[in-house]
């Protein structure tokens, strides 16, 4: 059975949106600000040691937008996400835009479930806000992987929202991946 992991980059006030600044929203980008060579290497790591990736629609069109032309730039990592079967949950696109990619249009706790039931490693997770809240509810996340950058960013979407309250998770490893941002699993 594949382990569901939510991986995300994420603000000291738990803020997940626009971290690298596609989306343009005002405080976008706010990773940059922060190097954290060790982050990048794992983050290199996590993606080889996937199986598939499960988006949302917002994440996976911003994605679909920009790998596919970063092979060049960014070596191995943008050929492993070019390469690698992805998932994504969608009401509203009917054909997918980018290589090896299924989609999810309806019943998400139960064709989750099955994916889980079809993968032998990790099934990677990353944004995907509405999706996450989604697998949350329905108790489908075994891990999160946060790298925990110190800037506070005061509103955005956050990785969780007021239906979290009451969940109690364990740590299962911390460590630094640059010279301030932390790597915290759970």
């Amino acid at each position: 059975m594949g382990k569901l992991v939510v991986s995300e980059f994420v603000s000291l006030d738990g803020i997940i949106e626009d971290p690298g600044g596609a989306e343009g929203t005002p405080q976008g980008g706010w990773t940059f600000r922060f190097p954290a060579p060790e982050g990048q290497q794992y983050k290199f790591e996590e993606l080889q040691a996937s199986d598939v990736q499960l988006l949302g629609r917002v994440t996976y069109e911003g994605f679909a937008a920009a790998w596919p032309g970063m092979e060049e730039v960014a070596g191995e990592f943008a050929r492993r996400m070019n390469a690698m079967p992805k998932v994504v949950v969608s009401t509203t696109l009917t054909e997918a835009a980018w290589n090896n990619t299924t989609i999810i249009a309806g019943n998400v706790a139960t064709e989750v479930a099955r994916l889980k039931d079809r993968c032998d490693g990790d099934i990677l997770v990353p944004g995907s806000a509405t999706l996450v809240g989604t697998l949350r509810e329905h108790d489908l996340v075994d891990e999160y992987r946060l790298m925990v950058h110190p800037v506070v960013l005061g509103t955005g979407k956050r990785l969780f929202s007021g239906g979290a309250a009451g969940t109690d998770l364990q740590l299962a490893d911390c460590r630094k991946v640059g010279p301030d941002v932390l790597l915290l699993t759970y």
